[in-house]
């Protein structure tokens, strides 16, 4: 057998000027030696066109053109956003923003004072809302909530927990405590955010405002407890705000709220610095006072806020608001219905943190 001719693959790129002519033979024309697989003899253009590396030299300008629409849309909601800033700025330099009767601030609530606590609810504490359809769309409610926490962050939580999630976006009006409007900054930060005294008179006039209303009944009782007694309802007073529901002829929401009994754990507490500083008490921690103001930085537990079944204040007279007895037996059903969901969310709780 005659000895075989070996043609290399690189005879092109072995000669001078080798690029040029392998660049003639690829345009040749049809028909031509060297042409590409444009057409095959026994194969369809169809799967010509499929096979692989054919169309690896084509520049690729759709990819181009459908990178550029997006980036226009990015550019113009950045430019959206900075021109709603600087309205934003504009409104509160000139005055030109409305509050109610209370001090609520409804445009600094929603574009700054609720972006500032949307990270620690949604991304720290990583709340989970459950029963939010029990609060009506529209119209007054009362809900009533467990307190604990050491710090009531628990009640802000709840804030961003009804506005975000309700479908409506309805806006909870907390009663706070004297203390909070005693502070400086923070009398000033609760008043633009809606809070507002919790005394009879004014929960009664949101509500007939058709405001939904945040009250906690056990106060500073629920929220200073020691870690031993967590999720375990303190007194809920005197039923005030059972008659204040009655007044205003609006539904009752129980609400309840795991998760937040952990961030601050007391272990203790200083009687003789709360005298002197004026404080209900003075909390101590496994981490605070000893690590100083890094001691402040709660624990990153996992929370879920539970509305329940509203209770009808609807079927009762004018006149049941003044019935001790009435007032009584809804306060204890308020009381037992909590402190049974929040036994219940314990057992499907996997655990603090996750």
């Amino acid at each position: 057998m005659a000895d075989a001719k070996v043609i290399p693959f690189d005879d092109d790129r072995s000669r001078p000027g080798g690029s040029p002519r392998s660049a003639r033979r690829r345009s040749t024309g049809a028909g031509g030696r060297g042409q590409g697989p444009s057409v095959v003899p026994g194969v369809g253009n169809a799967a010509v066109s499929a096979l692989p590396g054919q169309h690896d030299s084509l520049p690729q300008e759709e990819p181009q053109q459908a990178e550029q629409p997006l980036q226009d849309a990015q550019s113009g909601g950045w430019e959206r956003r900075i021109a709603g800033g600087l309205a934003f700025l504009r409104r509160r330099v000139t005055g030109e923003y409305d509050v109610d009767e209370f001090g609520y601030d409804k445009e600094l609530t929603d574009q700054v004072l609720m972006s500032m606590l949307r990270p620690m609810y949604e991304k720290y504490f990583r709340v989970e809302v459950k029963g939010i359809e029990n609060i009506p769309s529209d119209g007054g409610a009362l809900i009533v909530s467990n307190h604990s926490g050491t710090l009531p962050l628990d009640a802000l939580m709840l804030q961003v927990a009804v506005h975000d999630n309700h479908p409506a976006g309805r806006h909870l009006r907390l009663l706070a405590a004297d203390l909070v409007f005693m502070l400086p900054v923070v009398n000033e930060l609760a008043r633009k955010a809606g809070h507002t005294l919790a005394c009879a008179e004014d929960a009664e006039r949101l509500l007939r405002q058709g405001e939904v209303v945040g009250v906690m009944p056990e106060g500073f009782k629920g929220l200073g407890k020691p870690f031993g007694e967590r999720y375990k309802l303190q007194r809920f007073g005197r039923g005030g705000f059972v008659s204040t529901a009655l007044r205003a002829g609006v539904p009752i929401v129980p609400c309840s709220i795991v998760g937040a009994e952990e961030i601050y754990p007391m272990i203790g507490n200083s009687k003789t610095l709360a005298r002197l500083l004026g404080f209900p008490y003075f909390p101590i921690t496994p981490t605070f006072p000893w690590l100083g103001p890094l001691g402040t930085l709660p624990l990153p537990t996992k929370w879920t806020i539970q509305f329940g079944e509203p209770i009808s204040t609807s079927g009762y007279p004018v006149e049941a608001a003044e019935d001790p007895m009435l007032m009584f037996n809804l306060t204890d059903q308020v009381r037992e219905q909590i402190q049974h969901t929040l036994y219940k969310l314990l057992v499907q709780r996997r655990s603090v943190f996750f």
